[in-house]
């Protein structure tokens, strides 16, 4: 019945939308009745419809029973989409056509990727900067096109929905789940930066998702693990925290992702998630702001939902509280029964659902859902490695390198006198120290672990002072950047003791961390904000002076360093 009404469609010239070069602004389509819209929403059951609503979580890194138990969820229950997480480029391709065959509808593929596809899939993808460390670029060009590129990736792979741009202001240092994800503290950098990355995606075919509203930058709990607290005014709030929301809102945002937060000044119901609440997500969001773009959940299955509300009770109550799409829900199958005996009660209004279901096949079809085909898996991976995207991530890293204190020992940095290069973190040359020692005519590299005793390193400090100039290079090596470095009292001890007048000290570090050790003294600092390759290859250009460092502090990391800082 379905793929004769889309062919019917396809007949009538209705697919201008999957074939046009710019796509209509998403916000009024999606608001618009279209026929095809019409006619799938008539040919769904009243059960089909909630279905709509609901996206179900989908891997392929654990094994062929789980994707099957998916695929049985997809035809039993005609789910509106999947919210992607870990596995392979190629076997995601083929679970997604394999999924799309079992569905009515044509699902709606979302997916966390706030670096790009290298979030949840890091082998055979690239990793795009930190939002972090594009905070610190000058020239937003270069996130726009970043969300061509990431939007690429996605309609290359058969994914149509990026959670993603992250518009909180991270304005609190120990954030245990924002951070680096965040272009920063300061909210007019945070906007411009999200807009940038919002519309590339946006302009380049797919649906970007504001997230956490109203804002998760000021939390030292995370959501995941817990209810987090905000006592915080409205007032505040409303110049701070939902600044960006507000600018973005009214700026075309398609979509917003609503956050599991306690927040009493919004709704002093006890331990009441703002994501749940009616007056956040429909009397805050909806009227107060005006949105009328695609509101969605975080994980419904986060133990900040369902630590208060168990059994489905927080499923019902987010339709309740005005979503459109809920993000992978403990049990769709039980919460799609409850939502239709809360519509059957009157507790949930039935036209209210008609026009969310709408909403979310409006977004199908502007997408182009309405004439879906398999995404081939040949040449795949090819594709998703294009040079151009190499070098955009290369000429990003170079952007964002910043340099504090001074460039006096950078202008002076000379490549034939003896050079001490001590690496702190790491245990053999990456590609930071590769690099340089290709450069340097008398260089020796000293690797500092961990593992060392105080003795040790005293004993190294009078060997490495005995070097005309010192590079110290404090790497991160973990996979995500903490703002605390964890290194030992002797390490740190280490660090102080070198950081001098004659040493150049590279961060490749989350910019916090320089709160963590004494590097303060350092004639000059480069901050190189993440341990990528790409990001050492960016730092060695600035100390060779081949490129001059243009990054700009996006937070205040301590009264000498203070966001907008940079030579």
């Amino acid at each position: 019945m379905l793929k004769s009404i889309i062919t019917s469609a396809f007949l009538c010239g209705l697919t201008l939308v999957g074939f046009s070069q710019k796509k209509p602004a998403f916000v009024p389509f999606i608001n618009q009745q279209h026929q095809w819209v019409d006619s799938v929403f008539n040919s769904l059951t009243p059960k089909e419809r909630i279905g709509q609503l609901f996206l179900v979580r989908a891997h392929t890194n654990l094994g062929q029973k789980y994707i099957d138990s998916v695929a049985t969820v997809i035809k039993k229950e005609q789910l509106g989409g999947l919210v992607v997480f870990q596995g392979g480029p190629v076997r995601h391709v083929d679970m997604f056509n394999q999924y799309q065959k079992l569905s009515k509808v044509p699902l709606l593929i979302t997916f966390d990727g706030e670096w790009g596809l290298g979030m949840r899939l890091p082998d055979s993808t690239h990793s795009f900067p930190y939002q972090m460390t594009l905070g610190a670029i000058q020239n937003n060009s270069l996130i726009y096109d970043m969300g061509r590129e990431v939007a690429k990736d996605f309609l290359r792979i058969g994914m149509h929905f990026n959670f993603a741009p992250v518009v909180d202001i991270n304005n609190n240092p120990k954030n245990p789940v924002i951070g680096f994800r965040s272009f920063g503290d300061n909210k007019e950098n945070v906007t411009a930066k999200s807009k940038a990355y919002m519309d590339g995606m946006v302009d380049g075919g797919i649906i970007a998702s504001l997230k956490h509203f109203p804002g998760h930058g000021d939390t030292d709990v995370d959501s995941h693990y817990d209810l987090p607290q905000l006592n915080f005014s409205k007032k505040r709030l409303d110049e701070l925290e939902m600044y960006p929301f507000k600018e973005l809102i009214k700026q075309g945002a398609p979509a917003v992702m609503v956050a599991h937060m306690h927040i009493p000044a919004l709704d002093n119901t006890p331990n009441m998630p703002s994501s749940i609440s009616r007056k956040v997500v429909t009397d805050l969001l909806r009227k107060e702001l005006g949105f009328k773009g695609l509101t969605v959940t975080d994980a419904m299955d986060m133990k900040g939902v369902k630590k208060f509300f168990p059994n489905g009770e927080a499923d019902v109550m987010a339709i309740e509280a005005g979503h459109d799409l809920l993000e992978v829900s403990e049990n769709s199958g039980r919460a799609i029964d409850l939502v239709e005996k809360a519509i059957k009660s009157g507790r949930i209004k039935q036209d209210e659902i008609d026009a969310r279901v709408k909403r979310v096949l409006a977004s199908k079809y502007w997408l182009g859902l309405n004439n879906y085909s398999p995404t081939n898996r040949n040449g795949l991976i090819n594709d998703l490695n294009r040079p151009a995207t190499k070098s955009l991530i290369q000429r990003m890293g170079d952007a964002a390198v910043t340099v504090l204190k001074s460039n006096k020992r950078i202008q002076s940095f000379d490549t034939k006198i003896e050079t001490a290069v001590v690496s702190v973190g790491i245990s053999q040359a990456q590609d930071f120290e590769k690099g340089l020692a290709v450069q340097l005519t008398k260089g020796m590299n000293y690797y500092i672990t961990g593992t060392e005793t105080e003795e040790q390193l005293d004993s190294l400090v009078k060997v490495i002072r005995d070097h005309k100039q010192i590079v110290l290079a404090v790497h991160d090596n973990r996979s995500r950047p903490r703002p605390e470095l964890a290194v030992k009292e002797p390490v740190k001890k280490f660090i102080d003791q070198l950081a001098g007048r004659r040493t150049v000290t590279v961060m490749f570090t989350n910019p916090y961390a320089i709160n963590s050790v004494d590097v303060a003294r350092s004639a000059s600092i480069i901050l190189a904000y993440q341990n990528d390759d790409f990001m050492q290859r960016s730092a060695l250009k600035v100390l060779l002076k081949q490129i001059k460092a243009t990054g700009k502090l996006p937070v205040t990391i301590n009264k000498e360093f203070a966001y907008g800082k940079g030579i």
